[in-house]
């Protein structure tokens, strides 16, 4: 595959190779609010389902649609959206991703009834493409230098909005509404909206061509019979033949979409991307940590909320359970930048490890004992740090093993990954709960013990991961040996000196 485009960063870019700007900051700044709004929104009706429910004459399983909408429509449209930006402009798709999250927003927050909410989370769940997209615009715009640092921000900030969700959801419904649960997310959205807009510019790397309308549509029935199917279950029966037949469905489709997009001239996900250990072991991390961090959120809401005569809950409303997650969000925020400190330094394999294990250790602690406050709270903080850690990792793994063109699709097939990660947590550990309950219907002691250990057995598959990830020079040979890139590496991505050439006009290290 050969690439005409410039490496950004070359000497001929035209980025800002002093990162001095004040047109990046706000970037970032922008590209920072987009992305928490979305995140915050993927978590924050989760807590408030069954006011919703009420308030709307909703049954639980119907109300779970809101939640199932929203994952459904972010897994169908966000490797399709991600590589429209790396067709057409980042700047463009961003901006009509943007403005989907805002009308879903808007109309979320003035639904009258379940059905115009479901709609809403759709249009919502369409902003998945909101990081791939940032990414890769942060990758064209900023200094090479400064990418690390900006990219393990931006994706610490999808695992802080989701805690933040879970945070802020009681109290915004206990002393509002739970239309408020929309109203003020939308104000973050129409500032990195207007951002978008008139403070940045478009990138100039693009990789023409024409959408794969096909494995489009052939990954959406994959992606939507395997979610729907995970997220209804519990509800059906996991050997309903409804339940065995979407999953039979899903796997089907996804063995046709990847035999198609081998033969397709301009495939919607190049494949060979695959068989670069940089690409699917951190893929592997993603779905991994998406378990995980929606596994948390429903065990330890769950466990804090239940009365103290059980013996081992603590009987916090739902407002002070969410605080409890509060340690989790810090620990993410300050992690975040860290990993990418730590990755210009060393490069991503070693936050993505150190990341993966702090999680183990966070489920392995109330595994062992969760009867006091301490051992929770030490668990939200060990998790807020890895997550912090792997989530940015993560992202600058994609970036050193593929070229600037296909930044887009590489990352939205990572928070695919993460994404029906997420899913299949969130089903699993409530699945859990459900079937482990005492004579009075109250999730059992043994309930939280295995889900504990459920979560940390899946992190340990992230570690082994994390562990064959290949360092930096590896990396880049395996993606040339791939086909996946062919052109040069940039000096920093491999941690060595910038060439300097002798008279002879061979290269020399000095």
């Amino acid at each position: 595959m050969t690439h005409t485009l410039e490496e950004p960063g070359s000497a001929s870019s035209p980025r800002d190779e002093t990162g001095t700007g004040g047109g990046n900051t706000l970037l970032v700044v922008y590209l920072s609010l987009g992305g928490l709004a979305y995140a915050v929104l993927q978590s924050l009706v989760a807590p408030a389902l069954a006011t919703i429910g009420r308030d709307l004459n909703a049954s639980t399983s119907s109300s779970s649609w809101i939640i199932t909408a929203y994952l459904l429509s972010a897994s169908v449209l966000t490797p399709i959206l991600g590589r429209l930006g790396d067709m057409v402009g980042k700047r463009r798709v961003l901006i009509g991703v943007l403005a989907a999250l805002a009308a879903g927003t808007l109309l979320a927050a003035l639904a009258p009834n379940l059905t115009v909410l479901i709609v809403a989370r759709a249009l919502q769940g369409a902003a998945g493409a909101i990081l791939p997209l940032s990414i890769g615009a942060v990758r064209d715009a900023l200094p090479r230098e400064k990418v690390g640092v900006v990219v393990g921000l931006l994706s610490a900030i999808f695992g802080v909005g989701a805690g933040i969700g879970i945070v802020a959801a009681g109290p915004i419904v206990e002393h509002l509404s739970w239309h408020w649960l929309f109203w003020l997310p939308l104000v973050l959205v129409v500032i990195a909206l207007l951002g978008a807009v008139f403070g940045m510019k478009e990138s100039p790397v693009r990789t023409p061509g024409r959408l794969d309308v096909l494995g489009a549509s052939i990954l959406s029935v994959g992606l939507v019979a395997m979610l729907l199917a995970i997220s209804k279950g519990q509800a059906w029966g996991w050997g309903d033949t409804r339940t065995a037949g979407l999953l039979a469905l899903g796997v089907i489709a996804l063995v046709v979409f990847v035999l198609v997009e081998l033969r397709v001239k301009e495939p919607l996900i190049d494949m060979r991307l695959m068989k670069v250990r940089g690409v699917w072991a951190t893929d592997v991390v993603a779905l991994a940590l998406g378990f995980a961090m929606f596994g948390t959120f429903v065990l330890v809401p769950t466990l804090l909320q239940l009365p103290a005569a059980t013996g081992y809950g603590f009987g916090k409303s739902v407002s002070q359970a969410g605080l409890f997650l509060l340690p989790t969000v810090v620990m993410m925020v300050v992690f975040g930048p860290l990993a990418g400190m730590l990755d210009r330094r060393f490069g991503p394999k070693v936050p993505m490890f150190l990341g993966t294990v702090l999680v183990v250790c966070a489920f392995v602690l109330p595994a062992l004992g969760h009867g006091a406050v301490w051992q929770v709270l030490l668990s939200g903080i060990l998790t807020g740090a890895g997550i912090g850690f792997a989530f940015a990792a993560m992202s600058n793994a994609i970036i050193e093993s593929v070229p600037a063109a296909q930044t887009g699709e590489a990352s939205g097939v990572n928070t695919i990954a993460r994404t029906i990660g997420s899913s299949i947590g969130t089903a699993v550990i409530a699945a859990i709960i459900s079937s482990h309950s005492t004579p009075q219907g109250l999730p059992s002691d043994d309930a939280f013990t295995i889900g504990f250990w459920v979560c940390a057995g899946v992190v340990l598959l992230a570690v082994g991961a994390a562990l064959i990830l290949p360092p930096a020079r590896r990396r880049h040979q395996q993606a040339v040996a791939a086909g996946v890139q062919d052109l040069p590496p940039e000096p920093a991505a491999l941690h060595l000196p910038r060439p300097r050439h002798d008279r002879t006009g061979e290269p020399r290290h000095g």
